[in-house]
């Protein structure tokens, strides 16, 4: 399934959800904002939604090393079906598809790459959870760019892709 964009990237966490989203025709994805995990949580998605003229929403899930769905994984499938039936989306007269992406280890490679340019993720806590973000909504772009992985051409003289 090949979402349409722009699509808004949810990092979901119990006190702040990370958003990002990508340009309108899916080349980069860029951080949004971090917004307060509270009541109006669901509002300020859908402003945002408004705003960016958003096309879809794929959501971080966490699966355990082992594939298998824990407690965090519920939560998520849980504010998923509050959002959708929040009345601001349902004032909104159409429906987003939604999607879910593995989001296993996207906080530590998102820490990782801000330390990499030299800032400091658990000093940023709100940098953090929109860089990992980012780092889902990467994932799935890398994805659907390429859903078989890159392959090696024989007859590329020596250059490999």
């Amino acid at each position: 399934m090949s979402l349409p964009h722009p699509i808004l990237a949810i990092d979901y966490g119990d006190a702040r959800i990370g958003l990002a989203m990508t340009d309108p025709v899916g080349i980069l994805p860029h951080p949004v904002e971090t917004v307060q995990n509270t009541v109006a949580t669901f509002s300020r998605i859908s402003e945002i939604i408004k705003t960016h003229q958003i096309q879809s929403i794929l959501i971080g899930l966490p699966f355990r090393l082992d594939g298998s769905e824990g407690t965090s994984a519920i939560k998520i499938r849980k504010f998923k079906k509050a959002l959708m039936k929040s009345p601001e989306l349902q004032a909104m007269d159409r429906e987003l598809p939604v999607a879910f992406m593995d989001e296993r280890h996207s906080t530590v490679d998102a820490a990782k790459k801000l330390h990499q340019v030299g800032k400091n993720a658990k000093k940023q806590k709100s940098v953090i959870d929109q860089a990992a973000a980012v780092e889902i909504l990467s994932r799935y772009l890398e994805k659907e760019a390429n859903p078989f992985g890159l392959l090696e051409d024989p007859d590329a003289n020596g250059f490999q892709h």
